[in-house]
């Protein structure tokens, strides 16, 4: 029986384009105590991969966070199959605001620790007593008091695209790193401010908002269903809309506009752009932002050395890359020393 993902992501594109169906972008998660994640694995491919779902999903012992898409006509038999599981059953789902049908290329399922690298000993607090949950209307009321202090819960990247309004945005790569950050600097206002947090999709401050009220925070929030769940509201309510510029994202759109404005740079020219890309030096794979004039310059690559190499034959490239191995530890997204952009600011 087929446990794993068997194409390409160019074989699985050419299948999207045949089937000619409409496809949807989706997420959600669930904390749940798990007993055998593998087995639950197992069950949640073979039900999906029947269905054609594609995604990143990860199971752990504490519950399932997935980003998916789903064919539009499937979708109701998906939903069936979610509900036929305790607790998945009337999960809310985020669905995207803008829908690409290759936002997702394989079906990944994989068995991790933790659903979110969060660093923390979930045995050391009470993981359950979490914030206050917010839904647009009552967000954009709460982060207009001046008693109100608003935290973005993302990574530099994330909220360096978008982020908002008067948020503040850790300096950070990692989740793990921004917790210990924010409670220092906020250490002075665990009792007379509001902590709001806010993150993509709700799953960073379900943890976070638990460890904050442990630290001794007294007044705890949290976006409700994160940026994706706040720009739906405000735009089926009518509501103002505090967020700018774009939600990045973790698949092939890489971000979603929630708003006109563009409020980063390019990373290499420092003209306005907000359009993220991978350096196209498979052996870098650099995470950054160009713009379309310095992607044509440098042929899609962040510096001269990778467009040197990506003109080289293939087997020259393969060549290069062989034995060595990129992590974001070595990258930063975007983070690297010959971006001049980043390195001026």
């Amino acid at each position: 029986m087929q446990l794993y993902n068997k194409l390409s992501a160019k074989e699985r594109a050419a299948l999207i384009d045949e089937a000619g169906e409409e496809r949807l972008t989706l997420s959600f998660y669930a904390y749940a105590q798990i007993e055998n994640p593998s087995l639950l694995r197992d069950e949640l491919f073979i039900a999906w991969n029947a269905l054609d779902v594609l995604g990143r999903i990860y199971v752990a012992h504490e519950g399932v966070n997935a980003q998916l898409s789903v064919p539009a006509p499937r979708f109701e038999a998906f939903k069936k199959h979610l509900d036929s599981i305790d607790f998945l059953n009337g999960i809310r789902l985020n669905i995207a605001i803008e829908q690409d049908n290759k936002s997702f290329l394989k079906l990944k399922i994989k068995v991790r620790n933790k659903i979110v690298s969060d660093g923390l000993n979930d045995d050391a607090f009470d993981v359950t007593n979490k914030g206050i949950h917010l839904n647009a209307t009552a967000f954009n009321a709460l982060t207009a008091q001046e008693d109100t202090i608003v935290v973005d819960m993302r990574n530099h990247y994330e909220s360096e695209i978008g982020h908002f309004e008067g948020a503040i945005t850790p300096d950070v790569d990692t989740f793990r790193e921004s917790l210990p950050i924010i409670e220092k600097d906020l250490a002075e206002h665990k009792e007379d401010k509001n902590l709001v947090m806010y993150c993509t999709g709700g799953i960073r401050c379900e943890k976070a908002s638990a460890y904050f009220k442990h630290k001794g925070f007294k007044n705890v929030y949290q976006l409700e269903g994160g940026i994706i769940e706040y720009a739906r509201q405000v735009k089926n309510q009518g509501l103002p809309n505090k967020f700018v510029g774009k939600n990045f994202v973790f698949d092939e759109r890489r971000s979603e506009a929630i708003s006109e404005d563009v409020i980063a740079l390019c990373h290499q020219c420092g003209e306005p752009c907000d359009t993220h890309i991978n350096c196209a030096n498979e052996a870098c794979h650099l995470l950054f932002i160009q713009c379309p004039s310095c992607a044509a310059q440098h042929n899609n690559c962040c510096s001269d050395s990778c467009a040197d190499i990506i003109a080289l034959p293939e087997e020259e490239q393969k060549a290069l890359r062989k034995g060595t191995h990129n992590s974001n530890k070595i990258f930063k997204k975007g983070r690297a020393h010959h971006l001049k952009t980043l390195n001026q600011s």
